[in-house]
């Protein structure tokens, strides 16, 4: 098993704003978690994918502005529980329709749908914009799809609330097999055995088709896949993203119209966004 490396990140002057942009940058560079702190915020990084130089660019581009402190600590794989999930996993609740909990949670409000994570290393309990934003985005279709491909599954929130929103068929992807664990538990824990975890990246695909696919993950890997999604969706399906800033909208759009698919809306939520795409019939 492979260390995580968390760096904490200080800014003098704290602006929400900048952490943010600084979350985005760090995405790109393959970190995968972040927590907010008092005056910046906690990224997580399996050790073996960290380049130590990526801060140093930070700091030269952030030089004028802020002051950027960095401290790093190694996380051995199974403390992450303890570190992250135990302590900063808080119920969720979204339109009074959906409750996202853990099993430690015993006083959450009833709702239609109910959705228990068991904390893992794997990203993805809600909490952070982008997924909240994807489960928003996903009640607000008018209708629910059969056939569901869920990219970068993480703890396979999504892929379970897609099945208990009506879908018969949902395969939840992953290239990190600490999230194929987590999606198999949490696909015990909510009683959805229509959800089929995979190892693997978006190749896997094969040539199977859907009318709804979900990526939310990191910008370049989106723009990296989509001829895999468009390919893997049926006429008139859909492609949900997210991961991404709304300021890298645009880049996204115009590859996404390359390959024929046209924006139809998007959320907003602290300059993150989730964009809804439709294959035209």
């Amino acid at each position: 098993m492979v260390n995580t490396l968390k760096i904490t990140i200080s800014l003098r002057p704290f602006e929400s704003w900048f952490a943010d942009l600084l979350t985005g940058q760090l995405a790109g560079e393959g970190f995968d978690t972040f927590v907010e702190t008092e005056n910046g915020f906690e990224a997580y990084i399996p050790e073996n994918k960290f380049d130590d130089s990526c801060l140093q660019r930070l700091s030269e581009r952030s030089a004028d502005q802020f002051d950027i402190q960095f401290h790093k600590e190694t996380i051995p794989p199974q403390n992450w529980n303890e570190v992250w999930e135990k302590n900063y996993f808080r119920p969720l609740l979204i339109w009074d329709r959906v409750v996202v909990r853990a099993p430690f949670h015993t006083d959450v409000p009833a709702c239609p749908i109910e959705i228990v994570i068991e904390p893992r290393m794997a990203f993805g309990t809600g909490n952070h914009e982008t997924t909240l934003l994807m489960m928003e985005t996903m009640l607000d279709l008018p209708e629910h799809s059969l056939r569901v491909l869920d990219v970068g599954c993480g703890t396979g929130i999504l892929a379970i609330l897609a099945a208990k929103l009506g879908a018969r068929e949902v395969t939840a992807i992953d290239i990190d097999p600490w999230s194929i664990d987590a999606t198999t538990e949490n696909i015990l824990l909510n009683k959805t055995p229509q959800v089929k975890p995979l190892l693997g990246d978006a190749s896997r695909i094969g040539e199977e088709k859907y009318q709804l696919i979900m990526a939310n993950i990191q910008k370049n890997v989106i723009l990296n896949d989509l001829y895999h999604y468009v390919a893997a969706l049926l006429p008139g399906g859909i492609l949900i993203t997210s991961g991404f800033f709304l300021d890298d909208l645009p880049s996204v759009e115009r590859e996404a119209n390359h390959f024929g698919l046209k924006l139809t809306n998007y959320r907003e939520k602290n300059h993150w966004v989730a964009a809804l795409f439709m294959l035209p019939d």
